[in-house]
């Protein structure tokens, strides 16, 4: 995600990191040199007088900006969907921590120590599992860096699940239970506990439905069809009307049209690594600290700081 200031006046247009122009770049290029060899030749090709009317292309160009707005609007709700869940999951796992903290107590004092090790593994697997979360919405594979947070006795069997977190969550609800059935807690304060995992265990289900359906394939590629044919063919419709400023009009039409389609295929996916994505590695490291810090134990990592003005 790109965090910085918003830039004024001329430096607007020097801006590159998290511009979606170098995504598009190539196609502009192309799309403004043809304009370049319209305008030379004035349309022609051989003996061929290629004749365009700017009637065509305005009644084209009003429904795909209004297509294309549609589309960039789905898109982005996808998008603000997943920063909501997320800021939900940042929110349950704080509350889990104060609920642990404040309701898991044991009668006896001698068992003091065991039940503080349960509240530790409890908030040990909450920071495991928004982690396992990440790894899976990004499709990465690699899960070593989750073997800090599970107990080694529990690390085969979450290492073996084809979904870690939910196998976390389950060891979880496990702990709640054993923590209940020692008389640590209170059953109507676990209710609340339960509920606090529940509520982490929709939100990740919610993120899973955003990543496994994207906005149908068949819209997406009729929107790129005709935006690529309106910006090609358009030089032919201004060249015999506006001359040789056929290439700067075509080269500012193609870069709104290509990069409204282009920013919405990024946006789509909000859980990905491209620079306008959601800041998944920020966030996990946020939630974290915020556990680390209400158990009492030193950081591991500081919170995670924009570099070149990205989170990732």
């Amino acid at each position: 995600m790109i965090v910085r200031d918003r830039p004024s006046g001329i430096r607007l247009f020097f801006v590159v990191r998290g511009s979606i122009l170098k995504r598009i770049r190539l196609t502009l290029l192309v799309n403004t040199l043809s304009a370049v060899l319209v305008t030379v030749v004035h349309g022609n090709f051989f003996a061929l007088k290629i004749t365009l009317t700017t009637i065509p292309f305005t009644l084209m160009g009003l429904p795909l900006a209004i297509f294309l707005g549609f589309r960039n609007s789905t898109a982005y709700d996808r998008y603000w969907e997943g920063r909501k869940l997320w800021g939900e999951l940042v929110l349950r796992c704080r509350s889990l921590s104060r609920q642990c903290q404040s309701f898991i107590h044991p009668a006896d004092i001698a068992q003091a120590p065991e039940a503080e090790a349960a509240r530790q593994r409890l908030l040990y697997r909450a920071i495991g599992f928004v982690h396992a979360l990440r790894l899976q919405l990004r499709d990465r594979t690699d899960c070593g860096e989750l073997r800090r947070w599970v107990p080694q006795a529990e690390w085969p069997r979450v290492e073996n699940a084809s979904s870690k977190h939910d196998a976390m969550m389950l060891a979880m609800g496990r702990e709640l239970g054993q923590c209940q059935r020692q008389g640590w807690i209170e059953p109507c304060l676990a209710v609340s506990i339960d509920a606090t995992l529940s509520g982490m265990t929709a939100a990740a289900a919610s993120c899973e439905r955003i990543k496994g359906t994207p906005i149908p394939f068949s819209y997406t590629l009729l929107l790129h069809r005709t935006a690529y044919l309106y910006c090609f063919l358009l030089p032919f419709g201004l060249v015999d009307t506006i001359g040789f400023m056929t290439p700067f009009v075509v080269a500012i039409v193609a870069y709104t049209f290509f990069g409204l389609d282009a920013l919405g295929d990024e946006i789509e996916e909000p859980f990905g690594l491209e620079a306008n994505d959601l800041p998944l590695d920020t966030l996990c490291r946020a939630i974290e600290v915020n556990l680390l810090e209400s158990l009492g134990e030193p950081v591991l990592h500081p919170k995670m700081e924009p570099v070149n003005h990205r989170l990732t």
